[in-house]
């Protein structure tokens, strides 16, 4: 049996799994919670059952606060590169997820709590969502991927006016400046972030898995390689037994049955 953080509670829906931040009152981050997330993570890359990824919070308030700044206030600096080393760790291991992962942005997503969206391949906010990095403001920055992610996301001058200028965006700017990718109503975001997750089932694992690498790939490598790699993993398909199957399924007209191998 996985001992996992009560603040992170993990269950599975078909080929669907889902983590609900549940650190009340506001799901801040800790050393334990980020070790968690990367065993979480780290187990769910080998379960091959499982596509795809939602991260939602328990609270109707937040998503997550970010880290408790109670753990900085002494300014210890051994402290500060355990807690650096452990939020970039986590992120970045989920940014790397085999799935698709899917943040269900409820609330108030702030500082780590908006860095592990970020991290996440798509995000869902609802309406009353509102979202900042505001780690200048006491003397902090963002070190969990959060000023290059945001800067991928949004670009460089809404990346400065968020981080710089402490400026919090609410969920219709956050669509319209690309920070999230779809916009519901109070309430829906779980459910939506789920049918998106569900989705993902009807698609080739192997498929999907390569297809985020691509996608990924110019974070650090140039197009012209990206293109190279495109053809390269296209051939590595023709490797795998669903790559058969779902061409087969198509010709045959019935609905492929995944392995994920």
């Amino acid at each position: 049996m996985n001992n996992y953080p009560e603040s992170l509670m993990l269950e599975k829906q078909g080929n669907v799994a889902i983590i609900t931040l549940n650190n009340p009152p506001a799901n801040t981050w800790t050393k334990q919670s980020l070790i968690g997330l990367i065993d979480i993570i780290s187990d769910l890359n080998q379960d091959l059952s499982v596509y795809s990824l939602v991260i939602k919070s328990g609270n109707e308030k937040f998503f997550s606060a970010g880290a408790d700044l109670k753990l900085f206030a002494d300014g210890d600096l051994a402290n500060a590169r355990d807690m650096a080393k452990y939020f970039g760790e986590a992120f970045h291991l989920l940014s790397q997820f085999r799935g698709v992962s899917i943040a269900a942005v409820n609330g108030w997503a702030m500082g780590g709590g908006l860095e592990v969206a970020l991290a996440c391949d798509i995000r869902i906010a609802e309406t009353k969502a509102m979202m900042a990095l505001p780690e200048a403001k006491v003397g902090l920055l963002p070190c969990a991927g959060g000023t290059q992610n945001l800067t991928m996301l949004v670009g460089e001058g809404w990346a400065k006016k968020i981080i710089l200028c402490g400026e919090r965006v609410d969920a219709p700017t956050a669509l319209s400046i690309g920070l999230v990718e779809e916009v519901v109503e109070n309430g829906d975001s779980f459910n939506r972030a789920l049918e998106l997750a569900q989705q993902v089932a009807q698609q080739s694992p192997k498929a999907v898995s390569a297809c985020k690498t691509l996608i990924q790939s110019n974070r650090s490598r140039s197009w012209e390689q990206g293109y190279i790699i495109e053809r390269e993993l296209f051939v590595d398909l023709f490797h795998t037994q669903d790559q058969k199957e779902g061409v087969n399924a198509f010709l045959e007209k019935r609905t492929p049955q995944w392995k994920n191998n």
